[in-house]
């Protein structure tokens, strides 16, 4: 029987690129984003269905779950994809970009998984791969309190639901993953400034420069997060974390070789 996947955030860069790899590799796709009316790619797919979805609106997330779940009859891999970035001095961030931040990153996936359980937990089995970031296991960039902040998060969600779904035959997968080609998180990031405090520009503006460069031939090739995505949801890759990238990869090593006061010293360093 053909296999289906539900995956948020397709309208552009690898929530896209994963919609169209497992489309030609020959799985049913209920692809879901906020304004599908404006898509015209993925509807060139006979196997690829498109669903109206904001992960922070519960109502919608209930209502494309339902949907999905009525047009393909079974979904067995959920994606949760969909997210963006908050950068800048914390004391810069209104209430407003605090709580999207939250919202987006967090409660967006956990809406998600709340919808699909009722599903998941009837054919005795699925699984969730939660796209996290390597700043959600090492804290990599200064001004960026917020986002890692929601990707640690999300990386103790999917720790602590493993303990409650693994008996159930439901599994819980995480990629971190960095900047890649085309990744439209690089679009997304909300920079918070201030005009009336200058006693952050020098970091800031070394933030805002390693950004800008990250957009050159140096990023990772995103068919590299798809590869492994695809390689959970077939049970190719059975581990729990899988890290993709040389930035995350690099951290990682470091972060594990010294103790954490040299760690974070080392980074700061760089951003002085």
């Amino acid at each position: 029987m053909t296999k289906t996947i539900f995956i948020t955030g397709t309208s552009s860069g690898l929530g896209k690129l994963t919609a169209m790899h497992f489309a030609k590799a020959g799985w049913n796709v209920a692809a879901s984003m906020r304004t599908p009316e404006k898509e015209t790619e993925l509807t060139g797919y006979d196997n690829i269905r498109l669903f109206k979805l904001d992960v922070t609106d519960v109502a919608q997330v209930q209502a494309a779950t339902e949907a999905a779940i009525a047009t393909f009859g079974k979904v067995d891999v959920v994606v949760n994809n969909a997210g963006a970035g908050s950068y800048g001095p914390l004391e810069f961030a209104n209430e407003e970009t605090i709580d999207w931040q939250f919202a987006l990153n967090v409660r967006g996936p956990i809406n998600v998984i709340r919808s699909f359980l009722p599903h998941f937990r009837a054919n005795k089995g699925g699984m969730f791969i939660n796209i996290s970031s390597f700043m959600g296991v090492t804290t990599a960039v200064p001004t960026g309190s917020l986002y890692n902040m929601s990707k640690f998060a999300l990386e103790g969600l999917t720790e602590g639901l493993y303990y409650e779904l693994k008996p159930l035959n439901i599994e819980l997968r995480l990629i971190e993953q960095g900047g890649s080609k085309g990744n439209n998180f690089l679009d997304s990031v909300v920079f918070n400034t201030h005009s009336g405090i200058t006693d952050y520009d020098a970091m800031l503006g070394k933030v805002q420069a390693m950004f800008a460069s990250a957009k050159d031939a140096a990023l990772d090739d995103p068919q590299d997060i798809v590869d492994e995505i695809h390689a959970l949801a077939t049970g190719e890759n059975q581990r729990f974390r899988t890290l993709v990238g040389r930035a995350g990869k690099d951290l990682m090593a470091l972060r594990n070789s010294v103790p954490i006061e040299e760690y974070l010293a080392k980074i700061a360093a760089n951003f002085a």
